[in-house]
């Protein structure tokens, strides 16, 4: 079963995960690690087809790249029609939601409820396809109640490759839609890696990204063994600092040794020129939240970034002022 992939450039990706990975967010991580491939939030066909203005939801900085952009919708025709306007925004990759289990998503049939309906996936796969150039992918599920066997999901991944899609992104649990919250569908579900594992075997020649419970660097080296890339979430988002050295341990780059507070020196041009365009400071600075994770002095910067006060300031001032209460703080312990 042991499995050498070559480095492709979603070898490492971070996952999509709504509320929290917008461009800001996205922005940020791209000051950790240039390599690892990202994933924008969730957009519905209907948010872009509907909208007189689709860049408030496609807008992205070039520093991206590499960036895909991950559909949610149910009819093929739309998610075909949104993927062209995708493409011409320069997104990477399109990839279709097929794993979300959230009561949002269920009522407009899409998401992991699709998981019953392979043959329809497979058609919004062949649809996409047939309109754009980038590769197009579907991140799923390995089954719903109901449909949790291997065999399920093995169906499944059989009609969606007939169909021609690039690469799929497999979160190792089933999604529970009846009576758990999305909140419990990320943890309740017991993980199974061997099943995704498994369709590796069955589909060798189908790129296999395994995503679900993935905390760290470690974990994703073991499971490289086996399929051809991992998708990392929450832990990418709560302690974020541990991508410095991804594009080192996963892509062959030289080791970095920046200090988060170089880190913050240079999210000051970003911040400036959103908060001059009107973005308010919350908006951004809630997503580094997590950068002294597990260090000393994490909870006054959590405080610090976390208190509107400081929002009145500044891009400068803000960041600034942190280092300078931060140094202050230094001095005083080594007192």
């Amino acid at each position: 079963m042991n499995h050498n992939p070559s480095i492709a450039e979603w070898t490492l990706s971070l996952a999509p995960m709504m509320d929290w990975t917008d461009r800001h967010f996205r922005y940020f991580f791209r000051l950790l690690s240039k390599k690892t491939y990202l994933y924008t939030e969730m957009v519905t066909t209907g948010a872009i087809l509907k909208s007189a203005n689709p860049s408030r939801f496609l807008e992205y900085d070039k520093i991206e790249h590499p960036i895909a952009l991950q559909l949610g919708g149910d009819d093929p025709n739309l998610l075909a029609e949104a993927a062209i306007i995708g493409e011409s925004f320069g997104y990477d990759e399109i990839n279709l939601n097929v794993g979300c289990p959230s009561d949002r998503v269920q009522s407009g049939a899409f998401g992991a409820c699709l998981m019953k309906e392979p043959k329809l996936v497979a058609k919004m796969v062949s649809m996409v396809k047939t309109k754009v150039k980038v590769p197009v992918t579907v991140k799923h599920r390995i089954g719903i109640d109901g449909r949790e066997s291997f065999d399920d999901l093995f169906e499944f991944v059989r009609e969606i490759k007939e169909a021609g899609v690039d690469r799929i992104i497999v979160h190792a649990r089933i999604a529970i839609l009846k009576g758990l919250s999305p909140a419990l569908n990320r943890t309740v579900p017991p993980l199974r890696y061997d099943d995704v594992y498994k369709l590796k075997d069955y589909f060798p020649e189908l790129p296999i990204v395994i995503n679900g419970g993935i905390l760290n660097f470690d974990s994703a080296k073991f499971h490289l063994k086996y399929v051809d890339g991992v998708m990392i979430g929450r832990a990418a988002y709560e302690n974020p600092y541990q991508f410095l050295n991804a594009d080192c341990d996963f892509y062959g780059e030289i080791p970095s040794s920046l200090p988060r507070e170089e880190i913050l020196l240079q999210l000051i041009p970003y911040l400036e020129s959103e908060m001059e365009r009107g973005t308010k400071a919350h908006h951004i600075l809630k997503h580094i939240l997590g950068l002294y994770q597990g260090v000393d002095g994490a909870r006054e910067y959590r405080r610090y970034f976390s208190d509107p006060k400081h929002f009145q300031q500044s891009a400068k001032d803000i960041i600034y002022t942190f280092l300078s209460l931060r140094e202050e703080r230094k001095l005083s312990v080594a007192k």
